[in-house]
């Protein structure tokens, strides 16, 4: 019986309106907690979550049962 073994490392990078400043130091805990919640409820592990006052950085584990995307808009 053949057995697979997928390890898919995801980075997301986001950024607000405009790049606009709008993700001020006080909200961001919260909104990483969110975040990480969000990928928890998905069945991904967030591996890292931060970002600054106009962007998101969330480095995540895909599991094997959600699949990648094939289109690339590189």
């Amino acid at each position: 019986m053949a057995h697979t073994f997928s390890r898919n490392h995801i980075h997301l990078v986001f950024s607000t309106k405009d790049r606009r400043k709008t993700i001020n130091k006080e909200l961001q805990p919260r909104l990483w907690a969110y975040l990480g919640g969000i990928c928890k409820h998905q069945d991904m592990i967030a591996l890292a979550i931060g970002g600054t006052e106009n962007h998101v950085h969330i480095l995540l584990h895909l599991p094997p049962k959600l699949a990648l995307p094939m289109r690339c808009s590189c």
